[in-house]
This record gives C-alpha cells, structure tokens and sequence, in this order.
C-alpha cells in the first residue's frame, strides 16, 4: 500500500503518505451524509458542515476563517449523500495547526445560535440559486423519483421550512448520532515522517471518545421505471435518463465506470458526444456518470438540447446503447477506451489533494487503498463480453426526466 496506515484506540482510522512536496493535505472524512437524516431532519447535514466554522469551545467563527488563512493556506469542506468532508490545504511546516483546527471545528462546535441564523439565510439563498440552475436542479428531480422511499431520495440541501428549523440542540443531535469515530478516517499527503504524523494524530484525534455506529441505513428498494416531464420557463430542455446501478462493493463496478466514460466521459470522442454533439450539432453538454453508494448505485445521461429535439436526442443516445448492447463496440475500440482511462485517472491522480481524498473514502469503505497498478490492472483485464453484460444489465428499461 502506497500509504501508512495507523487506528487509534477510538476507532478513527487514520493513512498517511509521505511525498517531497512542501505542501501538505489533510482531511477528515466521516461516513454520514444527507442519507443519515431523519424525516424530519432533510438538509441538517449540510446546514452542520456549514455551522462547525462558526464557533466552537475555543474559537469564534473569525478565528476559525483566520487560523490557516492568514498563513498562506484554507480550510473547507462539503457534504454529499454518504459523507461530510473536512478538509485543509496547508504548508507542509503548519500541518499540525491543520490538523488541530479539524479537530476542534468537527469535535467542540458550539453551534451559536447567532451564528446559526446568518448561516441559515446563506443556505436558503444557495437553495434558491439551485433551483434556478435547472442543470443542477433536475439531478435532485431525477434521485427523488429513482429513489422514492429511500433515504437517498431527497436533495442534500433539504428546504427552505427544514433549515428554519434548524437550532442548536437539532445540531447536536445529529451529530452526536452520526458521527461516529468508527466511520471516521484522517487522511493526509506532504512531508512528514511516520513517527511525527502519528505524534499529531495521538495529540489531536486520540483524546476523542469512542463513539460507535449504533444504527444502519435502510436498503434502498427498486421501483417501476418512469417517463416524466416537468414544464419549465427556460430556454433549452434538460433530460437525464438512467437507472439504479451497482454498489460499492460490487466488483462490476469497475466495468461500468469505464463504460460510462465510453459512453460520456469528460473527453470530446465520447460515444455520445461524438453522435449528439459532433455528428448532429444537437447538444452542447451531453454526458454519462456513474456513482456508486454503500448499497446501491445510480447510472445517468444527461443532455440539454432544443426543446424541439428532445425526442431526436433521446433517439441518438438509445441508438448508441443499443450498438454497445449488441457488442458492436470493436476490441480495439475496447482497447483505446482502457488506455484513454488509464490516462484520465493518472492525470487526476496528479492532485495530491484529489489523490488523497478518493484514498480516504476507500479505506473508509473498504479498509484498504489499491494501488494505482492494481486498479489499472483491473480496468485493462476488462473483456468486451463484460462491457455488453453490464450494458444490457443496467442501460435497459432506463428512467427518463425530461424539464421542457
């Protein structure tokens, strides 16, 4: 494994990866996210990742914004569906300071209350911005039908009437709930010595309490597919098309993020935007993502288009899962799409802090971090028999949202 890895007694698990650089990356990644909230608790996790800058048992918010700012570097965060994510970019010389502030803004946040309430109009003013970008907003639309019932099945930033109720006991609630040390994982990169990591780590992370996961999240449960559309005031119609797809642990996973990326990956001879956009001039965007869940996972298209050629568009990209259905996608075709992956996924690695990141959720979810070799090896083993399997098992009866 390119990285040390060391539990504390209370369960964080922590990996580190020593580099030359003089910059050092540091995280906390918990395994609670907009999935972990009650009925009556949609939006609190984002609202916490927002509320733990703003003041803990030492610190008041402009401490907290100062404490690595005024030295050159940052400390930020996010929240998605399974995870909340505290992170700092630092020079290597101030790591320990990174380290101790994550500490402090995720274990002693105080939650104010005057703070709360500023914070709370910020958040319903990023919920109104959202929904003016139909381009994000149709995402949510498209999960909250996919995932009807489900836990995963409402947006992240929750509603205007759950954030007002949002206080600090509410917080605290939550937090003390979910986020449980043995879901947690400190991850970093930068030039510090095993024995120096692990003396910061003691210091910072060892005095917290142990704190176990006393709940599990409920499985999420198929439903019939669906043909839906929405009537919107804009220009252009938006649609994202897809279905339910594998989990986490399953391990054709790997087969279906390559095809995705065959399909409407970030380079320009994607199957799809070579058909829609190049060939047709139907499209701007056109793209494919796949993203995988402890449980579940979720396969999408998504085009904006003319409203007027919707129905072409959908008729193009039907036409060219059909074609990989039928495994039309030749071995060399394969083999070009495996070496272009391949070099995708070299070049982000190139980002210490991204590198970092996915190796934290990965040892978060798997309690291991393959190598790059490794996972190379598993996306060139892919066979063509595979790439059709998968695309029959997932591109077929897909779900349409269409905003028109």
């Amino acid at each position: 494994m390119e990285f040390y890895t060391y539990t504390l007694p209370n369960g964080i698990r922590c990996i580190h990866k020593r580099t030359k650089s003089p910059i050092a990356y540091s995280a906390l990644t918990i395994n609670t996210g907009s999935r972990d909230e009650l009925d009556n608790e949609f939006g609190i996790a984002h609202f916490v990742e927002h509320s733990i800058f703003k003041g803990t048992e030492k610190r008041k918010a402009h401490h907290i914004n100062c404490r690595l700012e005024r030295l050159g570097g940052e400390l930020n965060a996010f929240t998605t569906k399974e995870e909340t994510v505290i992170h700092a970019t630092t020079l290597k010389t101030d790591f320990a300071k990174a380290a101790e502030l994550i500490s402090d803004v995720m274990f002693n946040s105080t939650f104010p209350e005057k703070e709360l309430d500023k914070e709370r109009e910020i958040i319903i003013d990023e919920i109104n911005s959202y929904k003016d970008s139909p381009v994000e907003s149709i995402f949510d639309d498209f999960e909250d039908l996919i995932f009807a019932g489900s836990s995963l099945g409402h947006n992240i930033l929750g509603s205007k009437k759950t954030v007002k109720k949002f206080n600090q006991d509410k917080l605290k609630e939550f937090t003390s709930r979910t986020h449980n040390t043995d879901e947690m994982v400190f991850s970093s990169i930068g030039n510090m010595s095993q024995r120096s990591f692990e003396a910061i780590i003691e210091r910072n992370f060892g005095i917290i309490p142990r704190c176990d996961r006393a709940f599990t999240r409920p499985p999420v449960e198929a439903i019939n597919s669906f043909n839906t559309t929405v009537k919107k005031s804009s220009h252009q119609a938006n649609c994202v098309m897809g279905n339910l797809a594998y989990a986490l642990n399953d391990k054709k996973r790997v087969v279906l993020a390559l095809l995705t990326n065959i399909l409407g990956g970030p380079a320009a001879n994607s199957l799809l935007n070579m058909s829609v956009r190049e060939k047709n001039g139907l499209s701007y965007n056109i793209e494919a993502t796949y993203t995988p869940f402890t449980d579940t996972g979720l396969a999408t298209i998504y085009f904006g288009c003319d409203k007027d050629n919707t129905d072409l568009c959908i008729e193009l990209v039907n036409k060219q899962l059909d074609a990989i259905k039928a495994g039309e996608l030749t071995a060399r075709q394969l083999s070009m799409s495996k070496k272009q992956f391949v070099g995708q996924m070299t070049i982000a690695m190139e980002s210490d802090e991204s590198y970092m990141l996915g190796s934290a959720k990965s040892f978060l979810i798997y309690n291991d971090v393959d190598s790059n070799e490794m996972i190379y090896k598993k996306i060139m083993q892919i066979t063509p028999t595979e790439i059709v399997d998968v695309a029959n098992e997932i591109f077929n009866d897909l779900s349409i949202l269409i905003y028109k």
